[in-house]
């Protein structure tokens, strides 16, 4: 039987990481679930590549903007180059939420960050109504930017995108992560947050992440 596996503290500036990349269509519960693993993993840090995104965006000249920042190769650099510096020296779970549905930009990232660390990448899938419901209860309609993607990227991970599928239109965020670690290998800690503090995670996690 495989041990799970168990993060351990850093020592001697060298890591034994795991990295959980969580992908899916916007609405998917991506960053939610990420940091529902944080919240139950010993050693484990989000990673959210967004954060080089908006970065890029608000230094390049509107002339030569892009309308998707994943199209900047610097994004996919410096967030390949981060994870790659972080799992080194790293000795836990790196979680990254985050959507990537070009074939081309996913062996860039993460098929080169599988050459050296250990990566596990799960695809959270839903019906295109649950998405739309998600989205809406983060007050994004169905002519948001994200809702319009939602075609694509549930075309994209049904012929372009591996990985290990999760249906979630049933599943809570809980039961979502708890699947995620059960299939990784990776030990949680007891949940023993009350009903109320649990909402409260996760509405504090919704506000910190809106654009």
């Amino acid at each position: 039987m495989r041990r799970p596996f168990a993060p351990r503290s850093r020592s001697a500036g060298k890591g034994i990481a795991m990295i959980i990349w969580i992908n899916g269509a916007f609405g998917a519960g991506k960053t939610q679930t990420a940091y529902e693993l944080r919240r139950r993993i010993k050693h484990a840090y989000v990673y959210d590549p967004e954060n080089a995104g908006y970065f890029i965006r608000e230094n390049v000249p509107p002339a030569i903007r892009e309308g998707d920042f994943q199209n900047y190769p610097m994004w996919r650099t410096f967030n390949r180059e981060m994870l790659d510096y972080i799992a080194s020296r790293f000795s836990g779970v790196i979680l990254v939420p985050m959507t990537v549905t070009d074939r081309a930009y996913w062996d860039e990232m993460a098929g080169a960050l599988a050459e050296k660390h250990g990566v596990r990448h799960f695809i959270l899938c839903a019906r295109r109504e649950t998405l739309l419901r998600r989205l809406a209860s983060r007050l994004e309609g169905r002519r948001s930017w994200a809702a319009g993607q939602i075609d694509r990227c549930i075309a994209a991970f049904e012929r372009d995108i591996q990985g290990e599928k999760l249906y979630t239109d049933t599943m809570s965020i809980r039961e979502t992560a708890e699947q995620i670690a059960a299939l990784a290998g990776v030990a949680l800690t007891e949940d023993r947050r009350s009903g109320p503090r649990r909402v409260f995670d996760r509405v504090l996690t919704q506000l910190r992440h809106i654009r």
